[in-house]
């Protein structure tokens, strides 16, 4: 071998863990006003009439396989069977039939995932009664219970659930009517009348079952999903049998591994979000999976939970947020029975929810090639509660992180030509009839085409080849023009931001409306700031962190290379201010799922934006140099 061979051989890539995907094809037809429509040229695989007759199916062909486990208060697993799965729903459903349960008086939840959750659920859908998971941030870190007593009054639920009374005791005195059956696995509220969970578990079941089940078809609601709100207030989103089965006949074309080789996923997301309630839980239902309830999350002290899960089980699949991700790397740098466990049987890593910083992708890429020898396949998508969630999938590795796919089969895309950007507008089986006791905000949300307009815009990876992928381009509405009338693209600057800063920010809000320039409301990692001075005494407070000339001086550098980098007005980020107090989830700045509502921030913090115009800026503002200096520097 000549040595520029050997040398070339030493720079070849290492190779992509072998994994069945989907194939990425398109067709394209462009119109005369501009749109251009996308779409799979392959059909969509047939699917049931409603999801729980892959319950009804999997308890048959693999009754003795565990479907879904948790630990018990030992740390053990606890773990349900299809076969006791599907015994339980139907005792569950019995009890239910009992109660004159319906559209109109639905089921909703309001504790997290667990057991009984997941059974709760899947009884209610098995007979046609919609049931609706509701974020428990809602009850347990609200003050004054505002969301939830909005989606009490829109529900007028008949049967209330908390796996926990005593903690959600008060959410349900303030906000659940007396005259509503309140049932807990444990631990009732003392001054209420409540139903032991175990009593709906022993209740013997009857034909009645059967026959309401043969009625379930695809128009009939599965369940009601809040959406968070990120850029207005929580609606009620329908979701049908019909856009459930549909979509996992549309997730499994993309992931075409599962359909084979059952998925065994550990995993966070709460079910009250399409990403966890109806992507991955629906993922390991329909293809006779096995779903490990992780109490972990993406959050310090939190995420070692997740670690400890991620020693026992090895997923084939593992489904995450971008800072999921992130608080997972150095456990994986330091942790080899970690590494070693989770890469041992990984076929695909998945995130969803926000953009992935590259470095967190690479690096990840760099341990999964340490530990195997091969790259796992990273991957993303792109869809909305309103989209059951799947509409657009990436079936290939990218090098950069961002690219979230093509139109799954059964999915029509539309790229409608707005404002100088393509917005983003859907149809197919998967999209939901409409927001529950809502027609007006339904009437709104469709074209004249009946394409529902997601709100986000997008681009393509490669203009001259449409096959290359798609890239998100912002939300629409969080994007505004300058006083000089140029347009600023919120949702590509806050990544770039973002990633400049990282991984000193969390998140960061954009200002400039009618404005002469850009500048931002930052909300810093104290954790990584804290790291910048080393002699910082235990009890500093989040104050006098920030304001330490060694944080500010940082933040100052940083903030002038990033405006040295810039192209012109709509990308520089002029001045910053570093915010003392987190988003509050009360006044909606912030969601249940930890995403920050911009207008909420700009509107609440309206004082501290206007701090950052003055014409001489107060000592809490920090100011880029000129980009000559930063370039200089």
């Amino acid at each position: 071998m000549t040595q520029a061979n050997a040398a070339s051989l030493s720079h070849q890539k290492p190779p992509l863990r072998p994994v069945k995907l989907g194939p990425p094809d398109v067709t394209v037809e462009r119109r005369n006003d501009g749109a251009i429509i996308l779409r799979s040229p392959h059909p969509l695989r047939p699917y049931p009439k409603n999801i729980t007759e892959r319950l009804v199916h999997w308890a048959n062909v693999a009754p003795n396989r565990v479907f879904l486990a948790q630990r018990d208060t030992s740390g053990g697993w606890r773990t349900l069977t299809y076969a006791q799965t599907l015994a339980s729903v139907r005792s569950i459903a019995t009890a239910l039939l009992q109660r004159d349960l319906s559209p109109e008086r639905p089921i909703a939840i309001l504790s997290g995932n667990d057991i009984e959750h997941a059974l709760l659920g899947l009884a209610a859908m098995h007979v046609g009664i919609p049931y609706a998971p509701i974020s428990v941030p809602y009850s347990l870190m609200s003050q004054d219970f505002g969301k939830l007593k909005s989606i009490i009054s829109i529900l007028t639920p008949g049967l209330v659930f908390a796996a926990n009374g005593k903690a959600f005791a008060r959410a349900i005195a303030t906000t659940v009517p007396a005259d509503v059956e309140v049932a807990v696995t444990a631990n009732p509220p003392a001054d209420r009348k409540t139903t032991p969970f175990a009593a709906l578990t022993a209740t013997l079941p009857t034909a009645a079952v059967d026959a309401a089940h043969g009625k379930v078809g695809p128009d009939t609601i599965a369940k009601f999903l809040f959406t968070s709100g990120s850029t207005g207030q929580p609606k009620g989103v329908i979701n049908t049998q019909l856009m459930l089965c549909a979509n996992q006949s549309m997730i499994s074309a993309g992931l075409a591994f599962i359909r084979d080789e059952p998925p065994v996923l550990v995993d966070w997301p709460p079910w009250n979000h399409t990403f966890g309630g109806n992507h991955d839980f629906g993922m390991v239902l329909d293809n006779g999976g096995s779903f490990y309830i992780d109490e972990g999350r993406p959050l310090p002290g939190a995420i070692e939970a997740t670690v400890r899960n991620l020693r026992d089980i090895a997923p084939t699949i593992y489904l995450n947020v971008p800072k999921g991700f992130e608080m997972l790397l150095p456990f994986m740098r330091s942790d080899v029975v970690l590494r070693e466990r989770f890469f041992s049987r990984l076929k695909v890593m998945f995130y969803a929810g926000a953009s992935l910083a590259q470095h967190v992708r690479d690096e990840l890429q760099e341990i999964a090639v340490a530990t195997t020898g091969e790259r796992i396949i990273f991957i993303s998508s792109l869809g909305s509660t309103e989209t059951a969630p799947a509409a657009i999938a990436c079936s290939w590795e990218s090098e950069h992180a961002g690219n979230i796919g093509l139109p799954l089969p059964g999915v029509e895309l539309k790229l409608a030509p707005r404002d100088g950007k393509l917005e983003a507008r859907m149809r197919g089986p998967n999209i939901t009839p409409g927001y529950w006791r809502a027609p007006q905000i339904t009437a709104e949300a469709f074209d004249d085409e009946g394409f529902y307009k997601i709100g986000d815009a997008l681009k393509f990876a490669d203009p001259t080849d449409p096959a290359k992928g798609l890239l998100f381009d912002g939300r629409l509405a969080e994007d505004f023009k300058l006083g000089t009338g140029t347009w600023v693209s919120v949702g590509p600057l806050r990544a770039a931001f973002i990633a400049h800063f990282a991984p000193l920010v969390r998140d960061v809000v954009i200002a400039g409306a009618d404005r002469d320039e850009v500048t931002a409301l930052v909300f810093p990692d104290l954790d990584a700031c804290r790291k910048l001075i080393l002699d910082l005494p235990a009890d500093t407070g989040p104050a006098e962190l920030l304001a330490d000339p060694r944080v500010t001086t940082e933040f100052a550098r940083r903030l002038s290379t990033l405006a040295a980098a810039s192209r012109g007005s709509s990308t520089q980020v002029c001045r910053i201010t570093l915010l003392t107090t987190p988003p509050s989830l009360d006044i909606g700045e912030m969601t249940d799922k930890g995403s920050i509502n911009q207008r909420a921030v700009l509107a609440n913090r309206a004082g501290l934006v206007e701090e950052l115009y003055a014409a001489v800026p107060s000592r809490h503002i920090i100011v880029a140099t000129s980009p000559q200096a930063a370039k200089a520097s």
